[in-house]
């Protein structure tokens, strides 16, 4: 049976919901945030448009089957439910700019990771979800929205947190809006499993931030991605750049944006002034009190800005807020709130922070 719970709150910001989604896998997330995952798809039908959808959904379910991607019976099930077009191709995007960082966490024990995420499509940051998953290697926690299967954002307590960010979109020819086609092209032609379902994987099956960290490294990929990882001990962070077949490793402290720190590779620019976002993330690794946000500030904080999230596996912390429009859009979810029977409300969420 599918559990939910929701903390209450004030403040007149929509709260985020935890859903147990342990016994009913990914149709429970769709069943229990039908109002969500309306808005979502309406948002991605005004930014794509239905004709760019179904030729994506298209060309995606052919990759899924000739990949043998071991989430494709999710998949399936997931586009069956909601019967429009979108479902596919969204769960296999990579349109989105992230700032991140990992760092022995200065309040207590363990490693920290904070993130932000960016993402030009609208109702993302107001719509988010958290998901209780458990694929065998123990429960875990995911920032996600309804119809998504893969992770971009989790803390697995005991174990590990673990998030994604996107590096340069190749430059293949010079043009951007050919070398977008020719990249996605190249997805659907190779046989690596997608960044998003990769991180699912290793929080569904890796027992320790040892085989977490290996996996990310060995892992064949379709596309390049940047990961960053927090263990459960104070000396386990990294940040690991990949291409499709190539790994370079950055231990924590490290701080990471969207452009290459060592593999280099020649790309279009993702987000808004990365280098001043990378840097300003460095600054703030060892700050505490981090759990308030109201170290979300320009450069990090931009109009494309959905999510931010403080994690620790050790602590078995997950705080995040949502944005839209440079603006929080939802109140500040606390897993800790959760487990504190005692505690049904909400931390209201920040004003909006002046420039840095």
């Amino acid at each position: 049976m599918e559990q939910r719970e929701a903390s209450g709150g004030s403040g007149g910001l929509p709260e985020i919901p935890l859903i147990d989604a342990v016994a009913g896998g990914p149709l429970t997330l769709l069943r229990s945030e039908p109002e969500r995952l309306a808005a979502l798809l309406a948002a991605a039908r005004r930014r794509y448009g239905r004709l760019v959808l179904s030729l994506g959904d298209r060309a995606s379910r052919q990759w899924i089957a000739r990949s043998r991607n071991p989430y494709a019976h999710e998949l399936a099930a997931v586009a069956a439910h909601i019967g429009l077009p979108g479902a596919l191709l969204l769960n296999l995007s990579y349109e989105w700019a992230c700032t991140s960082g990992v760092a022995a966490d200065p309040e207590g024990t363990g490693s920290r990771m904070l993130r932000t995420l960016d993402w030009p499509m609208e109702e993302i940051g107001r719509n988010a979800i958290i998901v209780r998953q458990d694929g065998g290697a123990g429960p875990y926690y995911t920032v996600s929205w309804p119809g998504y299967i893969g992770v971009l954002t989790a803390m697995a307590p005991g174990r590990f947190s673990i998030a994604i960010n996107q590096p340069p979109m190749r430059r293949i020819s010079g043009a951007c809006w050919l070398d977008w086609v020719m990249n996605r092209t190249g997805v659907w032609r190779g046989l690596g499993l997608p960044p998003s379902h990769l991180a699912r994987s290793i929080c569904d099956t890796a027992g320790s931030y040892a085989e977490a960290r290996r996996r990310l490294i060995e892992t064949p990929l379709c596309i390049p991605a940047f990961f960053i990882l927090a263990g459960a001990g104070g000396d386990e962070g990294c940040v690991v750049e990949r291409s499709e077949a190539r790994a370079a490793v950055h231990p924590q402290p490290a701080a990471i944006a969207n452009h290459w720190l060592a593999l280099s590779i020649p790309g279009h620019h993702r987000g808004a002034d990365s280098h001043g976002r990378r840097e300003r993330m460095g600054k703030l690794l060892h700050r505490t009190g981090v759990d308030s946000f109201d170290w979300v500030r320009p450069p990090i904080l931009n109009p494309t800005t959905r999510l931010a999230a403080v994690a620790n596996a050790t602590t078995c912390e997950l705080a995040v807020i949502g944005y839209e429009q440079s603006r929080p859009a939802t109140q500040v979810f606390s897993l800790a709130e959760h487990a504190g029977r005692d505690s049904r409300r909400t931390t209201p969420a920040p004003a909006l922070a002046g420039s840095a």
